[in-house]
């Protein structure tokens, strides 16, 4: 299996330079989360899925051949619009070959819970940034499910090769941490199984699996537990139908042009179907509280998720405490919130961040490091990242991407208000989630040279 080869060789460094203000509309690529569950579950409906806006960036495509490779058909009809012709629930066949989800550990996790409720085996790989990433919490629930294990890395890692269950159990499972993967592989395996199965999670994590299935047919039921947490219970062995989808713009890309508007003097832009659920926009709140002008307008909705269009407009930010239960609603986000909170006058702080330590890198230690390569203070207290804005970055450094799409975006967006510019030693994973950003951006008027 060919893996991309990040040597220095291969690497494509950029530079942001500060750019004068920004201005136009643009929409950000469909929502990664929605776009893999429109693929995964059209392939687990019977009937043909007609998805509009999907994200076609490698993470997703990853998702699409996989589906293809346990025998639904799936078919590309149009930019952003993908047609799926589905097996029904436990009709996934055994693939001929290895799955290569590429970067993307949405779409290996959620489809080994999709794998888990049928009688086949599949191996499950990936390039080197996701065989590093932990899987076991993942495996463990399923296995309580009656799928099996049947070959891993150390630790549960990939490549891993799973066996379905051939009689799978409804379970009660509780989930260690808030994680809508977690969550999302239980139910999905849970759809194979008679009875109910049921997830209960301390802290809400994002709901667009519930949201989804619910679409597709399901019986699915989402109620309160505690003070944060969710119950969710769903009736397995549903006949789910071939539904539409319109996928949202995804508001972890959207966080990208709308924090470089916000700190690019005299800027004003437009982004356009932006997704709202209440889940996702922990971002939103905390820039407003920072002083943002961030306004919606064209609020609407299609396959239960809330769509609005945002005007943004430059801003004078101040530091904020960002509280551990808004973590959830914005995991992806802290890295360019931290960028935003560099150019605010004082200081940050962002605490229970103990998911970002298990992304596509250690995304703690890598946002830290790329904002104190380019002059500002910057610590780490325990799972607390704390950031001492002065409401300017010196800039002039060049910061180490480690394969993570993030940091490159985040870099290039403190780039373009900063004293000096910033560099970042490779491009190449941007593509993994927003092919477009490099362009986009410079359409906006940013300097990226």
């Amino acid at each position: 299996m060919s893996h991309p080869d990040t040597s220095a060789a291969q690497q494509t460094p950029l530079t942001a330079r500060k750019s004068g203000a920004l201005r136009g509309s643009a929409r950000v690529p469909g929502d990664k989360s929605i776009s893999h569950r429109a693929l995964i579950l059209g392939a687990l409906a019977v009937g043909e899925t007609r998805i509009t806006g999907l994200l076609e960036g490698e993470d997703v495509l990853n998702t699409a051949k996989a589906m293809q490779a346990l025998g639904a058909r799936v078919e590309r009809t149009g930019d952003f619009a993908w047609k799926v012709n589905g097996v029904g629930v436990a009709g996934f066949v055994e693939p001929k070959a290895p799955l290569d989800f590429g970067n993307a550990g949405t779409g290996s996790r959620l489809v080994m819970g999709a794998v888990a409720g049928c009688p086949i085996t599949v191996t499950f790989d990936g390039d080197a940034s996701l065989r590093s990433r932990p899987m076991r919490r993942i495996v463990d629930p399923l296995e309580l499910m009656g799928a099996k294990v049947i070959a891993s890395q150390e630790g549960g890692r990939l490549p891993l090769t799973l066996q379905g269950a051939r009689d799978p159990l409804p379970i009660v499972y509780r989930t260690p941490v808030a994680s809508a993967q977690i969550k999302s592989a239980v139910l999905l395996a849970g759809l194979s199984a008679p009875g109910t199965t049921t997830v209960i999670e301390t802290e809400a994590s994002r709901d667009h699996t519930e949201l989804m299935l619910k679409h597709f047919g399901a019986e699915i039921v989402s109620e309160k537990e505690g003070a944060h947490g969710r119950k969710i219970t769903l009736t397995g062995q549903p006949e789910l139908k071939g539904a539409d989808v319109v996928v949202p713009a995804d508001p972890s890309s959207a966080a990208f042009p709308m924090v470089a508007a916000l700190i690019t003097p005299g800027s004003e832009i437009e982004l356009t179907d932006v997704m709202t659920n209440p889940l996702r926009t922990g971002l939103f709140t905390t820039l407003r509280e920072m002083g943002a002008s961030i306004e919606e307008t064209d609020v609407r909705g299609d396959a239960g998720e809330p769509m609005a269009k945002f005007r943004i407009r430059a801003s004078k930010l101040k530091g904020v405490e960002v509280p551990p239960e808004r973590a959830p609603s914005m995991i992806d986000e802290y890295l360019v919130l931290a960028v935003a909170a560099s150019f605010a006058e004082g200081t940050t702080i962002m605490r229970g961040l103990q998911e970002l330590r298990v992304k596509e890198s250690d995304r703690l230690e890598a946002t830290a490091a790329m904002i104190r390569v380019n002059g500002v203070k910057v610590e780490i207290i325990g799972d607390d990242l704390i950031v001492h804005g002065t409401g300017r970055v010196p800039g002039g450094g060049t910061v180490a991407t480690h394969m993570d799409h993030r940091i490159a975006m985040s870099a290039l967006v403190m780039g373009c208000a900063s004293d000096a510019p910033v560099t970042i030693d490779d491009t190449t994973f941007i593509a993994t989630s927003f092919p477009d950003f490099i362009p986009m951006m410079r359409r906006l008027g940013a300097d990226f040279a």
